[in-house]
C-alpha cells in the first residue's frame, strides 16, 4: 500500500500519537541507551507547550502521525533540534530528512543563525545521518554554555558523553 507523506505543524489531535512513537524509535538504540532513557516519552503538556509555540512538527501517512521533530530555543539566535523521531515501520522513506529540512527552512525564515542538535556519536544512522544533511561536530572549545548544558543534562540521564555530539548546522 503507498502511503501519502506529509509534513507539517503539528496539530491538537496528534500529541496524543507521539508518545507511542518516542517508545517505538527508542527500541532502536536499544544497547547504545540505558533502559532507563529508553523508557522516555514527552508528557502531554510538554509536547502542547511546543505546539503552542509554534515549534512542533510532524510526519504525516495519509493522516496519521508517524513522525515527528521538537524544537526548543536555548540561545538567542540558534534552534536546538531537540527530537526527531519517525516510528520504525515507516523509516527510511526519506521523512526524517524532510523533518530536519522542515526545522532547518524554519530556522532561517525566522531569522536563526543555525540549528543544533546533540546525537550518539558511534550510532550508525546517528551522527553520519546528521552529517549528510551538513551538520558539523561542535569542537569542545566551542560549545556554548547552553549546549554543554545540555549535554551534562544527557550525562546526569545516564548517556555516555563520550558517545554523544554536539552538531550544528548554519542557516542560509
Amino acid at each position: 500500500m503507498t502511503r501519502n507523506y506529509t509534513i507539517t505543524t503539528a496539530r491538537p489531535h496528534d500529541l496524543p500519537l507521539i508518545p507511542a512513537i518516542e517508545l517505538a524509535t527508542a527500541r532502536l538504540l536499544a544497547g547504545h541507551a540505558p533502559e532507563s532513557v529508553l523508557a522516555e516519552s514527552s508528557t502531554q503538556a510538554e509536547l502542547k507547550e511546543y505546539l503552542d509555540r509554534g515549534h512542533l512538527w510532524v510526519a504525516l501517512a495519509d493522516d496519521t502521525v508517524v513522525g515527528f521533530a521538537q524544537v526548543e530555543l536555548l540561545e538567542p539566535e540558534v534552534a536546538h533540534l531537540k527530537e526527531i523521531d519517525v516510528h520504525p515501520d515507516h523509516g527510511r522513506r526519506g521523512l526524517g530528512t524532510k523533518l530536519v529540512a522542515t526545522v532547518c527552512d524554519w530556522a532561517a525564515s525566522v531569522g536563526f543563525s543555525g540549528v543544533t542538535l546533540t546525537t550518539f556519536r558511534d550510532v550508525p544512522w546517528n551522527m553520519p545521518f546528521y552529517a549528510r544533511l551538513e551538520f558539523s561536530e561542535i569542537p569542545p572549545q566551542e560549545l556554548s554554555p547552553s549546549m554543554l548544558s545540555v549535554l551534562q543534562h544527557e550525562a546526569d540521564r545516564g548517556l555516555d558523553p563520550v558517545r554523544r555530539v554536539a552538531m550544528r548546522r548554519p542557516c542560509r
